[in-house]
């Protein structure tokens, strides 16, 4: 049972597809109560709206249930959207959601290869040279602007940046020494902006029958 009409989202501040939810949110300036989400002892309430049990998980005032983070995106940026990023300088929408769907389905597998190879009975190695493959297409695309789709930020520069930093944290010094400056470049500037600083803010687990807290943040 929701405790106000707000939007509520289930979220876990370190996840990335959370995190991109949470930028997207937080840029839109769309209201909803967060309730962080412990992992290992997800909340039935949770489950009850999601039975996937993975986050971030949106459900609407009317009972509408938003299960996957660009849709999440998509919803709150179609709301809402001050700083225009459906609007790229270059390309469109559908060129955005591309390489987003790119990021997600040949990256982020790469990405769990590499930082998790006890899993997949490998070393990692092969599976952080296929990574780069990908963050060296992302630095051709940053070398002719500032962010991934021309100059100014788009929903697809905070739908990709998590997991490239999630990539970059497995071994920062290796990561730190590629051909890549934009991408570093591009990688701090993100990680460093106060609207990171808000999307990252930590909070305590939520209990149930206990309020949630007003996202985002002042």
């Amino acid at each position: 049972m929701q405790s106000t009409s707000l939007p509520l989202l289930y979220s876990f501040r370190r996840c990335p597809y959370a995190m991109r939810a949470r930028l997207a949110l937080a840029a839109s300036g769309e209201p909803c109560e967060l309730r962080e989400v412990v992992l290992k002892n997800k909340p039935a309430e949770m489950l009850a709206a999601s039975p996937k049990g993975t986050v971030p998980v949106l459900v609407l005032p009317e009972g509408a249930v938003l299960e996957q983070s660009l849709d999440i995106m998509l919803w709150a940026l179609r709301r809402s959207d001050p700083e225009r990023w459906l609007e790229p300088d270059a390309g469109t929408l559908d060129d955005m959601l591309t390489l987003v769907v790119a990021c997600d389905n040949s990256f982020k597998p790469q990405l769990d290869r590499y930082k998790y190879p006890a899993r997949f009975d490998d070393s990692g190695a092969g599976a952080r040279e296929s990574g780069a493959q990908f963050l060296l297409q992302l630095e051709a695309r940053l070398s002719g602007s500032g962010q991934l789709f021309g100059a100014r930020a788009s929903s697809a520069d905070a739908a990709v940046m998590p997991f490239v930093r999630q990539f970059a944290m497995v071994d920062s010094a290796w990561f730190d020494s590629r051909p890549w400056p934009k991408l570093l470049a591009w990688l701090a500037g993100w990680t460093g902006s106060a609207l990171f600083e808000r999307a990252m803010q930590k909070y305590a687990p939520w209990a149930p029958g206990a309020a949630g807290v007003a996202y985002p943040p002042a």
